[in-house]
């Protein structure tokens, strides 16, 4: 090629940006391979059909409930629409109904998935040149690399059994105050967290709250996952929903319950901000106006499509996830036995694995090291595919273990892999007696 080397910028370099493309990179390499690598929806019976039918119930709820006119119906979801989107209403009385929160539509802004709204949130409440982003740690990489992305600073919280180490959070919010700085939010995810797994406890969650205030620290909760409880009720009400100070901003998506080609996602941000001017205004007002530089609009075809799922499952988000949730929970429960029934000697070897209650995924963890060499050695030699949680810490932790996810395989799959991942890890763990260190 002639012309000249273009230079990057730093920030291209940063491997956090290739943790999420890797995991579809790395299955279009070995497409015949058997992967527990994506947390991806499980979509079977979602054909043309379905969706046709979902976008037939959205245009008839715009007419017979919104008071369009069938022409104004159709022509809202095939021109640009406003910024903020065009199912905030659906959307708000589902969680007030469903979920105990007090939203109404002006709180709600519906994104391109979850990704932009962490993009739109840390944009309209950071400055990089003082504040920073506390996340628990290990973490999904999206919210990490939207800051990476922005240039904020973050800082690692160790997450604990029952949640984040508060005292540990405590600490950083004392010592960014020393430095002149301040940490300004924290990003956690309550419910079946990706990639853990873990649950917070309704007490970690009511503490976490109580700090919150106190540091004036808010609250970015992700609530991705909150549908997946195998037991009907055994998920603690949100953080937003007990929220009484306005500190939490909820981001949702639509992806896991309804299918990610849509690129559907929400933010719920009823809380008034101060700009720079010195106005106020509502957070979610200024969410949509940076929108209106980033995407301008969310697809209103695919908020239709998604929106009319839900409304053929009553309007609700919590029927909607109890309908996906059956596949999710017997899945979890095949894959658990098919370890247990693969790896009886699992202690024997120093191998475990976790044994969640919800969400898309497990964590083992092995005395081995874990890494993208094992993941390549793996799929190759195996024939399956898995995650290494190296991918969600920072600084190289997670390096002796794995996620599984066992979300869109059918139960012959998942017992399949798991009877190649056994295989790999003993003949792995048979060639290095001692192990590779303690972990």
């Amino acid at each position: 090629m002639n012309g000249p080397l273009v230079a990057l910028a730093d920030v291209v370099d940063d491997p956090i940006f290739s943790a999420i493309g890797f995991l579809n990179e790395i299955m279009t390499r070995y497409p015949d391979a058997i992967s527990f690598a994506p947390g991806a929806p499980y979509l079977d019976g979602l054909d043309r059909a379905v969706l046709s039918d979902a976008l037939d119930a959205f245009l008839k709820h715009s007419c017979e409930v919104e008071g369009l006119s069938p022409t104004a119906a159709w022509k809202r979801i095939i021109e640009y629409g406003p910024s903020k989107g065009i199912v905030n209403s659906l959307l708000a009385r589902s969680l007030r109904d469903d979920y105990g929160i007090q939203a109404t539509a002006d709180d709600v802004v519906v994104t391109v998935g979850a990704q932009e709204a962490f993009l739109l949130i840390l944009r309209c409440l950071f400055n990089p040149a003082k504040d920073q982003l506390a996340y628990v740690v290990p973490c999904f990489p999206g919210i990490r690399g939207a800051a990476a992305f922005l240039g904020i600073n973050t800082v690692a919280i160790p997450e604990n059994p029952a949640g984040p180490d508060l005292g540990v959070l405590r600490e950083a919010c004392a010592t960014a105050r020393a430095a002149g700085q301040r940490i300004a939010a924290l990003y956690v995810a309550p419910d079946f967290s990706n990639p853990s797994g873990t649950i917070m406890s309704a007490r970690a969650r009511a503490e976490l709250l109580e700090l919150a205030a106190e540091e004036e620290l808010l609250l970015l909760e992700d609530s991705t996952y909150g549908f997946s409880a195998s037991e009907v009720g055994s998920v603690p009400p949100s953080l937003k929903a007990r929220d009484t100070g306005g500190m939490v901003v909820q981001i949702g998506t639509l992806s896991k319950l309804c299918f990610p080609g849509a690129r559907v996602g929400f933010v719920v941000a009823e809380q008034m901000a101060r700009s720079a001017t010195g106005g106020a205004r509502r957070l979610a007002e200024s969410l949509a106006t940076l929108k209106n530089m980033t995407t301008v609009n969310t697809s209103p075809l695919a908020q239709a499509v998604a929106a009319g799922l839900l409304l053929r499952a009553g309007g609700s988000l919590a029927v909607r996830g109890m309908i996906q949730n059956g596949h999710y929970v017997r899945s979890r429960a095949a894959l658990l036995d098919a370890l247990d029934r693969h790896l009886p000697d699992a202690a024997e070897l120093g191998i475990s694995w976790t044994r969640p209650t919800g969400g898309f995924f497990l964590v083992v963890d092995a005395p081995i090291v874990l890494d993208h060499a094992a993941l390549a050695a793996c799929a190759t030699e195996y024939g399956v595919l898995w995650t290494p949680m190296s991918d969600f810490y920072p600084d190289g932790g997670g390096s002796r273990s794995l996620r599984l996810s066992y979300s869109y395989l059918t139960q012959t799959q998942i017992d399949e892999g798991a009877t190649r991942l056994a295989r790999f890890l003993r003949t792995r763990l048979l060639a290095s007696p001692t192990t590779e260190g303690t972990r």
